[in-house]
């Protein structure tokens, strides 16, 4: 943010308005999407999608005007992350696990902050080194190297090639191991039929919620630490430090959820979040970089907890037959919910000159996204489906 806004004369609005953007269009794309990876399987899906992201990731480092910064990252970008990113893993990883969902889930989203711990540091390095321009052809290239093969490998369901989720026998199945897969079997919403629940929108506001945390941070933490006087690299090291304890804690989120009721841990997972936050505003603003630096570490363990929780609860709630679709079908709600958040935070601080109070908010709100998970209760019955 801080280098093409200088270089560019663009104000923190101008640039985090493309995140709004892409909330939007992450909804629409998702709501597509959602339907044809239960239809086609993720295979497909994650080829084009890395074509489109690798592609406008390189064009980024030739952008001059506000245009297309806007058109390529908030549109296009963003269409190929939709393709590529966890609504399209997670729902194939929740087609292929039942009993150890949790843990495959969360094994599988420590990538995400694997990805902070790898990436910040070293685009920071390859901005201060190289340029930006040069930054975002590199990033170009490793999302190529690394995701072409990545979605190669995906397949749609186990069914398809003869096999039961968790790699059940028939006979496990069918005794008492496969109670779990064949509950959730039964009790299969169709999108249809989860629209016509109250279950269903809310939990698409409690997750809108509690989303809003990282998206914001992940944007705002380096410029709200630099602006404090904080190094670039000591800001950069802030959201490593949430990083690593996201990514080790997440397999023991997993078990904790494989093993106990999953909506008060995901209801602790969402107040951890927002209470972090509220400490890192008051180390922040009392230029206390080490406490900030451990208000982090909470946060950390709260986002650990983030993606696989609400994988699990959908799955729980509405079944793994039709849940691409469903999990479309609630992200043009949850998405346009967090859509506003990031520009809004770069917006009240072109105005206001500070981001303390707009984090504030952002904070309550997660506090009030643990209180909404915990409250709402899973469909009792399946609609008729319309005539």
């Amino acid at each position: 943010m801080g280098p093409m806004t200088e270089d560019l004369n663009w104000s923190r609005g101008d640039f985090t308005l493309t995140r709004t953007i892409g909330q939007i269009m992450m909804a629409l794309v998702g709501f597509a999407v959602g339907a044809y990876v239960d239809r086609v399987g993720a295979r497909p899906i994650m080829l084009v999608g890395t074509l489109i992201l690798s592609g406008s990731l390189y064009c980024h480092s030739l952008v001059n005007t506000l245009t297309a910064w806007w058109l390529l990252n908030g549109v296009a970008l963003t269409t190929g992350c939709a393709m590529v990113g966890n609504l399209v893993v997670n729902v194939t990883l929740s087609k292929w696990f039942v009993v150890h969902r949790g843990k495959a889930i969360a094994i599988a989203a420590m990538g995400v902050s694997l990805g902070g711990i790898i990436i910040t540091p070293l685009v920071t390095w390859l901005i201060d080194h190289l340029s930006w321009r040069e930054a975002w052809a590199w990033l170009a290239l490793m999302t190529l190297i690394i995701m072409l093969p990545v979605a190669l490998m995906m397949r749609r369901k186990p069914e398809d090639y003869g096999l039961l989720p968790d790699g059940l026998s028939e006979t496990d199945y069918h005794s008492g191991r496969g109670e779990q897969a064949r509950e959730e079997a039964a009790r299969a919403f169709t999108r249809h039929q989860a629209l016509r629940t109250y279950s269903f929108y809310a939990l698409v506001i409690a997750f809108g919620f509690f989303s809003i945390n990282i998206v914001v941070l992940l944007l705002h933490t380096v410029p709200y630490l630099t602006d404090h006087g904080f190094s670039r690299n000591e800001a950069a090291l802030a959201l490593v430090i949430a990083s690593l304890p996201a990514m080790l804690s997440k397999p023991i989120w997993g078990v904790l959820i494989d093993k106990t009721p999953v909506k008060p841990l995901a209801a602790v997972s969402a107040s951890v979040t927002g209470i972090a936050l509220f400490l890192i505003v008051a180390a922040v603003e009392a230029d206390a970089i080490l406490l900030a630096y451990a208000a982090f570490v909470v946060l950390g363990l709260g986002w650990g907890g983030m993606i696989p929780m609400q994988e699990v609860i959908w799955a729980s709630f509405f079944g793994r037959t039709h849940l691409g679709a469903i999990r479309g079908a609630g992200l043009p709600i949850a998405l346009t919910l967090s859509a506003l958040a990031p520009w809004l935070v770069g917006y009240y601080h072109d105005t206001a000159g500070n981001y303390w109070l707009a984090l504030l908010i952002v904070a309550g709100m997660n506090v009030l996204s643990g209180l909404l998970i915990y409250a709402v209760k899973p469909p009792q019955a399946l609609p008729s489906r319309p005539q």
